[in-house]
């Protein structure tokens, strides 16, 4: 469980530090490996900056606090212990209000368009969740949320934000990391007010294949990374 704390706090600290969360209201979560029906998830109260790895709550999906102090906030149990009991193989949620892709969440129609080489290595792995009924402050919620995920990796909840599921911290974090990026580079060229290049639908396919052929071996490189320089820079998200 160790090494699971450093990856989820590393997540954290470095959504902190490229502007991707909001105050302390989003929030990281990741099951344990050996234990399925308990996940890891930051506290209540504090900014993704201030994370460390022993901070984080280890949470089971009745609402309890097993081991921590603090409380998760309020949101973030009832989407997270629903993702995660409903929908097994997302062994880590991520949930920003991150702000280039929140904006396209409050558009209508598409959210992420195949106009950049970034936004293809999302391509069949993103799901729109078009009803926004408020504050996720009870069990229904989370529900809800879940089965508006299916099979997707990527949800966008129009009028709020993104969850980013992953089989493992670091797939979470490398989505979450890219779909930002895409998201950037969409509203800046949308910004032209000039039409976008959309990519033709069967090199979109080849390059999304291309892409999901190293995506976990990168995604775990990418967040050694992480973990290197935060050691370096900011060695209490050890603690």
């Amino acid at each position: 469980m160790r090494r699971l704390r450093i990856d989820l706090a590393a997540c954290l600290r470095w959504a902190a530090r490229n502007g991707l969360e909001e105050g302390i209201c989003n929030h990281f979560s990741a099951v344990l490996p050996e234990r399925p029906d308990l996940f890891l998830v930051n506290p209540y109260g504090l900014a993704f900056a201030e994370v460390t790895a022993s901070s984080l709550l280890l949470c089971d999906f009745h609402g309890n606090v097993v081991e921590g102090d603090g409380l998760p906030e309020a949101t973030a149990f009832h989407i997270h212990a629903e993702l995660h009991r409903l929908k097994p193989n997302a062994r880590a949620a991520f949930h920003t209000h991150m702000p280039y892709a929140t904006a396209l969440a409050m558009l209508e129609g598409q959210p992420l368009l195949w106009a950049g080489q970034t936004a293809l290595r999302f391509y069949g792995r993103i799901a729109v969740d078009e009803d926004y009924n408020g504050l996720a402050l009870d069990a229904y919620e989370g529900q809800r949320i879940a089965e508006s995920a299916r099979d997707a990796d990527v949800v966008f909840l129009k009028n709020h934000g993104v969850m980013v599921l992953g089989e493992t911290i670091a797939e979470a974090w490398d989505d979450l990391y890219y779909l930002e990026r895409a998201a950037q580079a969409q509203v800046l060229a949308m910004s032209t007010g000039r039409t976008l290049k959309i990519v033709p639908e069967e090199i979109v396919q080849h390059v999304a294949a291309q892409e999901a052929a190293g995506r976990a071996e990168s995604a775990r490189l990418h967040l050694e990374s992480v973990k290197r320089v935060l050691a370096r820079d900011e060695p209490a998200f050890l603690a």
